[in-house]
């Protein structure tokens, strides 16, 4: 299932944990943190933004 991420709205967030921008990865569906090393899920078309559900990278 393929859902259309609205681009502007995630320009607009930032990583909860640094406050660094955010790198979106469309094939993954996350929001990468390259300061936090984080990688935030976006489910259904909605980035979920707690630390505690994003996925540690190196």
């Amino acid at each position: 299932m393929t859902t259309d991420v609205d681009r502007r709205m995630l320009e607009a967030l930032i990583c909860p944990q640094t406050h660094a921008t955010l790198r979106y990865d469309a094939a993954a569906q996350e929001l990468i943190s390259d300061s936090a090393h984080l990688a935030y899920p976006i489910r259904n078309g909605i980035p979920v933004m707690l630390v505690d559900e994003a996925r540690k990278i190196d």
